[in-house]
């Protein structure tokens, strides 16, 4: 993974030693940010989900689905969103996530990825359209620091494989109403046959 930190406005959040968590404001323009939310809002492949919590069944608060690079089904505009990407960061991505969160209402927990579903050693790298919503990143072991980080339509935000051993990161619920947002995850994933799979 090589990231490219030339960019004016690039924010380091957290270092190589236990990260590296890196924000890149306005990677893309505001109109092209607004159509390819208004392109994925409405195309994109929408799932609901639920799973068990407290030994009842319960709704997960936000809607998703997921791409294979390599599928002919990609969205064209997926394709022009991962040429972006690659632009500022150089890894072999060959999956895309995408989660909307309709409202304040929506949110996810704090968590880190799962590590056996990614490759060791390579980064995710989230692009946010829509509303912006606030990511809560913190450290797992004291001090347990807390950064509150505004996401912005058209930044990208880099976690590296370090960074999910280190740190939790979430969006949580707003008190206020607030817009839609979507974020595209691209991670490098395991293949059949390869490592963890």
């Amino acid at each position: 993974m090589q990231a490219l930190l030339f960019e004016q406005g690039v924010q380091r959040i957290v270092d190589n030693g236990t990260g590296p968590i890196i924000y890149y404001p306005g990677v893309i323009t505001p109109a092209l940010a607004a159509t390819w939310f208004e392109t994925l809002s409405t195309q994109g492949d929408w799932h609901e989900s639920s799973r068990m919590m407290y030994e009842r069944l319960v709704g997960v608060p936000r809607l998703h689905c997921h791409y294979d690079l390599a599928s002919s089904a990609l969205p064209a505009i997926l394709r022009d969103a991962l040429a972006v990407v690659q632009q500022h960061v150089n890894a072999p991505f060959n999956s895309i996530g995408l989660n909307c969160y309709r409202d304040e209402h929506d949110s996810v927990a704090p968590h880190n990825d799962k590590l056996h579903e990614l490759i060791p050693h390579q980064p995710i790298v989230l692009l946010s359209l829509g509303a912006t919503r606030t990511m809560v990143i913190q450290r797992k072991k004291p001090p347990r620091l807390k950064t509150e980080l505004e996401l912005e339509a058209g930044s990208l935000l880099l976690m590296g494989w370090n960074a999910q051993l280190n740190y939790d990161h979430g969006i949580p619920k707003l008190p206020v109403p607030v817009g839609p947002r979507i974020s595209v995850a691209f991670r490098v994933r395991p293949r059949r046959g390869t490592w963890g799979a």
